[in-house]
């Protein structure tokens, strides 16, 4: 038998057993959903600092020193 095919078939097996396994617990996902919404509210809270910290220094520049 030519190697490839075993490397293939033992391929469509890993992913026979991973997908029941997958199938037989239906929260299996939860923690990737739960990932996912934390990467997304992480970027979120990132680009509101940014764009205040954006305004803070905006703002400061503007200060008359009396120079």
């Amino acid at each position: 038998m030519f190697p490839e095919l075993i490397i293939l078939r033992h391929l469509i097996q890993t992913l026979t057993v991973r997908w029941q396994a997958l199938r037989a617990d239906p929260e299996a996902g939860y923690s990737t959903e739960a990932v996912i919404v934390t990467a997304l509210l992480a970027a979120l809270a990132l680009t509101a600092v940014g764009i205040i910290v954006a305004k803070v220094v905006a703002s400061a520049h503007n200060i008359n020193t009396g120079n």
